[in-house]
């Protein structure tokens, strides 16, 4: 049977991109990927079966029926978005407890937290951070996010939530003062190294064709948002998730040094405690949105 049901989240990337007559700032608003804001926009196409806009080289039109559905779905949605607001201001706090790791929490959960707690401004999201294994991870949580599919409880419903690959990266300034038109131009530079990714360099190296140097310059940090934030300050190149690096690659910060030698990378998965209550299936349903397609 065809699902007929108001795409909502589709029409959130419309307007956005209607806005700004642009499908890639639209995607920096709602802090996803082009691509996802482009397939939202042709599953809405789809379900309304007409076009709304006019793709052109570096630019979006809207199409006379795409200016009247953003004329009367943008205050349409707007409204909605206030009742709910209005509803569950007065409704008693519910909360959420996500437990993740230092880095991702840092780099990838908080950026994105702003969306859910606009959304549902009536729960709370507790983010708590450890390194151990779910199993053994301290204090009760409603969601847990770890890489990879191995290590969970089988109490937890699992299920694969985030694609993630490895990547080279330095600020804008360090490369145009040392330029890195190829891989083996590396040597001229000083590797920033995380604790808590031993292997990745050695695994990029010997992907790459590279030898091991034990005279190249180095310096090691404990967790890897050391090493980006000491890659954003142009101390070196780092390698880093790409889930980890998103935003600042996004503002600039950071530039994808070869993305020809991009690795991939286990993705993440969530899992949901059977003791969660509604609120932890509202922002598992969040986060599967809001993953980098």
């Amino acid at each position: 049977m065809a699902d007929h049901t108001l795409p909502l989240n589709a029409i959130r990337a419309f307007l956005a991109a209607a806005r700004h007559q642009s499908f890639t700032l639209a995607a920096q608003e709602l802090n996803v990927t082009h691509g996802a804001v482009s397939r939202q926009i042709k599953n809405l196409e789809d379900y309304l079966g007409m076009p709304l806009f006019e793709r052109r080289i570096r630019q979006v039109l809207l199409t006379e029926r795409g200016r009247q559905f953003f004329e009367e779905a943008g205050p349409a949605l707007d409204m909605l978005a206030g009742a709910a607001r209005r509803v569950m201001k007065d409704a008693p706090t519910r909360q959420v407890t996500i437990n993740v790791r230092p880095s991702f929490a840092v780099r990838w959960l908080i950026p994105h937290l702003s969306g859910f707690v606009e959304r549902y401004p009536g729960i709370e999201p507790h983010v708590v951070t450890s390194t151990a294994t779910v199993g053994r991870a301290p204090g009760p949580f409603d969601i847990a996010i770890r890489r990879g599919e191995t290590n969970w409880p089988e109490t937890l419903k699992v299920q694969r939530f985030l694609e993630d690959e490895l990547l080279l990266v330095a600020s804008p300034a360090l490369l145009k003062n040392t330029p890195l038109p190829d891989v083996k131009a590396i040597a001229q530079h000083t590797l920033l190294l995380s604790r808590s990714r031993r292997s990745d360099w050695d695994d990029w190296k010997k992907a790459a064709g590279l030898k091991r140097s034990r005279v190249q310059p180095t310096l090691h940090f404990d967790h890897l948002h050391f090493v980006l934030q000491a890659a954003v300050d142009g101390l070196g190149l780092a390698l880093s998730p790409l889930s980890l690096a998103d935003n600042d690659l996004r503002s600039g910060r950071l530039v994808d040094a070869l993305p020809e030698l991009r690795q991939p990378l286990a993705p993440y998965y969530l899992g949901i405690s059977p003791q969660a209550g509604a609120e932890a299936q509202l922002f598992a349903k969040w986060l599967g949105e809001n993953r980098m397609l």
